[in-house]
C-alpha cells in the first residue's frame, strides 16, 4: 500500500469487513478509554501491544483454571492437575506451539525466566573469550538491558583479558550521520573489519526504537564465516514477524512473552539454544534443568535434560506462564501466515494515511521547534514488523503534549523520550478502522500544537 492508495475511512471499514482474522479481537478484552486515562468514553484504540499486550479471554480462563486447581488440590496440582496440566510439566503444552511460531525444534526451546535473567545464563555459559578473540558487536541504541548485561561480561574474565581489553570490549554499532537505522552493508563492514577480534554479535531481531527489522539471515552467516556466534534478543519480534531461527543458523536467542505474546506483566519469557552448541561444561545447572523424570528424585548428581531446557534454573512460574498459552492458542488456529499478510496491510494501512498526512515531514526540519510535524523512523516493509515509530517535530515537550491529548482522545500509543510516539496496530485485536482514527487524533493533537 502506498501513499498515494492511503485508504479512506469506507475502504478502511469495507477492509475490517472482509478480514477473515476479525474474529481474533473477540477473543481478546479492549480496555477501556476512561480507565487507561482518556476522557472520552467507549473502548480505547489500543496501538501499545510492543509494549504489553491485552489480556486474552483464554488467559483469563486458564489462569481461573490454575487457581481452582491451586484451592482444589494445593500441592498435589504439581502431578495430578484437574485440567490435565500438572504443574511439574507446565510448559509441556507451550513449547511445541513457541518452537512452531520461533522455527525452532523444541528442544531447543526453554520457557523459562526472564529476558535479563536468561541472557546473563546464556552469556555466562557461551561467551568464552580469549586474549584474541573476545569483543562483542551490540548496536548503540539497543534497549537498556542489553547494553548493561553486555557490558557486564567482559568484566568478569578479567583474569583472562587484561584491563585495556575489557574496557574496549564492546564494538557499538551506530547509523551514519543524519540516519535513524542501521545499514546491513555497514554491520557487515564492521564485522569483517574485527573479524578475528569478535567472540559474539549480539542483535534485537526489531530494535525496540525505530522498529527496524534486521536481516538476520545475512548478518548470522556472515558471523559463523568471521568464527563467531550470532545471538538475538526477540523481545519485539515474536509474535510479530517470521522467525526462523534454525534456517537462519541462530545460536542463541531470548525473549519476553507480554508484548505480541499477550502473556501479562512480568510473564515468564524464554530462550533458544541451538543444539549441538558446545558449552565446554560452563553451564550453571539448576534443580529445573534436571531430567523431568528423575528430578522428583533429588539426586546429587545433575542429570542435565537434553538441549536448552537442561539451561532452566528454578521452577517455572505457573500463572507467570498459563496466560501465554491463551495466545499460541489463538494463533495455532488463525495461522502465522495469515497473521503476517494481514499485518502488512494493516500497518501498510498506517504507514499510506501517515504519508498523507500535512504533518507528515519526510526530514526534520531542525528549524528550532518553528514547524511542527512529524516523521517516520521506521524503514518501510520489509524492514520493520508491526510498529511505526513517528518523530514528533515542533517546540521543546512537544512529544509529550501530543502523546497526553492522543490518550485523553481515547488512542493508547507508547512514549519515548525524546520525540517518539511508537504505534503498534497488532493483528490480533487491531482492526483497519482503529487505524484511520488513530491518524486522525494524531492531526488533532498536532492541530493544537501550533
Amino acid at each position: 500500500m502506498t501513499t498515494s492508495s492511503a485508504p479512506t475511512k469506507e475502504q478502511l471499514a469495507q477492509f475490517d469487513a472482509e478480514d477473515t482474522l476479525k474474529w481474533t479481537r473477540d477473543e481478546f478484552e479492549i480496555p477501556d478509554a476512561r480507565a487507561c486515562g482518556g476522557e472520552v468514553d467507549g473502548k480505547a484504540v489500543y496501538l501499545c501491544g510492543n509494549s504489553l499486550g491485552l489480556l486474552s479471554k483464554r488467559a483469563r480462563k486458564h489462569v481461573l483454571e490454575e487457581l481452582d486447581t491451586w484451592s482444589r488440590t494445593a500441592v498435589t496440582g504439581h502431578f495430578k492437575h484437574v485440567y490435565d496440566r500438572p504443574w511439574k510439566y507446565v510448559d509441556r503444552p507451550i513449547t511445541p506451539l513457541l518452537a512452531n511460531i520461533l522455527g525452532a525444534k523444541e528442544s531447543e526451546v526453554a520457557h523459562h525466566g526472564t529476558l535479563t535473567g536468561n541472557m546473563h545464563n546464556l552469556l555466562t555459559t557461551f561467551y568464552k573469550p580469549t586474549k584474541e578473540r573476545y569483543r562483542i558487536v551490540i548496536e548503540k541504541g539497543s534497549f537498556p538491558t542489553d547494553w548493561y548485561a553486555i557490558h557486564s561480561h567482559p568484566h568478569l574474565h578479567d583474569a583472562v583479558l587484561s584491563p585495556e581489553q575489557v574496557d574496549n570490549a564492546v564494538i557499538a554499532l551506530e547509523p551514519r550521520e543524519g540516519e535513524d537505522t542501521l545499514r546491513t552493508e555497514d554491520i557487515l563492514n564492521t564485522l569483517e573489519q574485527h573479524r578475528d577480534e569478535i567472540a559474539l554479535v549480539w542483535l534485537p531481531l526489531v530494535q525496540y526504537y525505530t522498529g527496524q527489522l534486521f536481516d538476520a539471515p545475512v548478518l548470522c552467516k556472515k558471523t559463523h564465516d568471521i568464527g563467531a556466534l550470532f545471538g538475538l534478543d526477540m523481545a519485539h519480534g515474536v509474535g510479530n514477524v517470521e522467525v526462523k531461527l534454525d534456517d537462519w543458523g541462530v545460536d542463541l536467542a531470548v525473549w519476553c512473552t507480554y508484548k505480541y505474546l499477550n502473556a501479562g506483566p512480568g510473564a515468564v519469557g524464554g530462550f533458544f539454544v541451538r543444539d549441538g552448541l558446545n558449552d565446554n561444561g560452563r553451564r550453571l545447572a539448576g534443580w529445573w534443568g534436571n531430567n523431568p523424570d528423575t528430578r522428583f528424585e533429588m539426586k546429587p548428581e545433575f542429570d542435565a535434560t537434553p538441549g536448552a531446557k537442561g539451561y532452566q534454573h528454578s521452577c517455572t512460574n505457573v500463572l507467570g506462564s498459563i496466560p501465554l498459552l491463551g495466545t499460541l492458542e489463538i494463533i495455532d488456529k488463525a495461522g502465522f501466515k495469515a497473521m503476517r499478510a494481514k499485518a502488512d496491510r494493516l500497518t501498510g494501512a498506517l504507514e499510506a494515511l501517515l504519508k498523507q498526512s500535512k504533518y507528515y515531514l519526510p526530514a526534520d526540519p531542525k528549524d528550532n521547534g518553528a514547524t511542527v510535524g512529524f516523521g517516520i523512523l521506521t524503514p518501510e516493509a520489509p524492514w520493520r514488523g508491526t510498529q511505526i515509530s513517528v518523530a514528533i517535530y515542533g517546540k521543546p515537550g512537544a512529544m509529550p503534549r501530543v502523546f497526553d491529548r492522543m490518550l485523553k482522545r481515547g488512542v493508547v500509543g507508547d512514549e519515548r523520550l525524546p520525540v517518539v510516539i511508537r504505534l503498534s496496530p497488532v493483528v490480533l485485536y487491531n482492526t483497519f478502522t482503529e487505524v484511520g482514527t488513530a491518524v486522525d487524533v494524531l492531526e488533532e493533537a498536532l492541530a493544537e500544537e501550533k
